[in-house]
């Protein structure tokens, strides 16, 4: 459809047409004037020099019009062969001009070349150093980050990201790590303040449970043995197990500390070496995974890591985006000081452009020959007829001075010889 623009450069070729056929129409009369001045006889010898250079104005004028015209209709309506070019030929002018794109500009080396020659790692540099840019940068991350998360469905996440896990835990042998955690906790005596918390909680709960203790011992006793044994016998040993247990929580160097370290040594080392323990260890652990609950746990994790990275791109004072902008900054500075680093950019982005261009060049150039293919012929040349048609009207001007000035040679140089 044509637009304002196109309707307005419409108008400028009418008035170019009307200038060239109002000079084709000039020269016309000019040559009947000449022509009959020369037979009258009272023109002398300038009538047979006009009209010679008009006759000649008007056939370069003509001949011009011919061919300006033959490109966008056929002269006159009539069938004459190779008119009408740019209606008839528009498929292959699409084409020719996709190949002409394809060969001339979307060349691996022309667009390599094109692309050193702008400097783009500098430009990124100088550009990403500027504090406001690298907040703009920053915003426009944040904002695409909030919106993919917003499109991401939870449930959809929530899989993907429970599968994975899963399935990298059931790959991963977890034994040797544990054992080699275990080992360090347990040289560093990292472990102690668990066993004294252990014992601290088990002192407490004997104090509070001693008749349930009691009871458990009497309920053990052959029936056959009399109450006051029972009794005796149960609040024995619930005063040594409540000895032991204190004593083990207030003396560090209580010899069944000793015994834990040393099962928590072996332990750790059988975690790492013996077959049997990293068996037993990968058994239980698939175990835990393929419960239920675990299984849950995994899933909405997800929840939890949406609703931290949502809350740090909302807040502009958050450590997510004071580090990403920091991070940019400092790029920018690099990228527009070092050289080593400007080449390596450079060479990536190329080297991108360069294999989308190579690869996808058909496509590329089919979107010309596909959108000229699917031009009305009409219509396309009368748009193209508004944007060129005024220069080109000034092609059938210049014919005419052109045609009359050689016309007037040729006369003269007849006329010379012929004297």
């Amino acid at each position: 459809m044509f637009n304002a623009a196109d309707e307005e450069r419409q108008r400028g070729v009418r008035r170019m047409k009307t200038t060239a056929t109002g000079l084709l129409v000039l020269v016309a009369l000019v040559y009947v004037f000449a022509t009959w001045a020369q037979h009258a006889g009272g023109g002398g010898g300038w009538a047979g020099y006009v009209a010679a250079a008009a006759e000649a104005g008007m056939v370069g004028a003509l001949a011009d019009w011919f061919a300006v015209t033959a490109l966008f209709r056929r002269p006159l309506g009539l069938p004459i062969p190779h008119t009408a070019i740019i209606p008839t030929k528009k498929d292959q002018l699409g084409v020719s001009l996709g190949e002409f794109v394809g060969e001339n500009f979307l060349s691996a080396d022309v667009v390599r070349t094109r692309l050193h020659a702008l400097g783009i790692g500098g430009r990124v540099g100088a550009w990403l150093a500027d504090p406001a840019h690298a907040d703009r940068v920053t915003d426009e991350l944040a904002t695409a980050l909030r919106g993919a998360l917003t499109v991401l469905r939870d449930s959809d996440v929530q899989a993907v990201v429970g599968e994975a896990i899963t399935r990298r835990a059931e790959t991963a042998e977890i034994a040797p790590g544990v054992g080699k955690t275990l080992e360090r906790i347990v040289a560093d005596g990292g472990h102690r303040r668990a066993v004294d918390l252990v014992c601290v909680k088990a002192h407490d709960w004997l104090v509070t449970h001693g008749e349930s203790v009691m009871d458990a011992v009497q309920g053990g006793a052959p029936g056959w043995t009399p109450r006051f044994v029972d009794r005796k016998i149960g609040d024995r040993v619930y005063k040594e197990l409540l000895r032991f247990v204190t004593e083990m929580r207030d003396m560090p160097h209580h010899p069944a500390r000793g015994a834990v370290d040393r099962f928590l040594s072996d332990f750790a080392a059988d975690l790492q070496s013996d077959t049997d323990t990293r068996a037993r260890v990968e058994r239980l652990k698939s175990e835990v995974l393929a419960r239920g609950e675990v299984q849950d746990i995994i899933a909405s994790a997800w929840s939890a890591v949406r609703s931290m990275i949502l809350s740090a791109a909302e807040d502009e004072r958050s450590e997510l985006r004071l580090r990403v902008r920091a991070s940019l900054l400092s790029l920018g500075s690099r990228l527009a000081t070092d050289g080593r680093l400007q080449a390596k950019v450079e060479g990536w982005i190329e080297g991108a452009v360069v294999y989308v261009v190579t690869t996808y060049r058909a496509e590329i150039t089919s979107l010309i020959t596909d959108t000229v293919a699917g031009w009305d012929a009409e219509h396309t040349s009368r748009k193209i007829e508004a944007h060129i048609g005024r220069d080109l009207q000034f092609i059938r001007i210049n014919g005419t001075v052109v045609g009359a000035l050689a016309g007037l040679l040729i006369y003269t140089v007849s006329q010379a010889l012929g004297a």
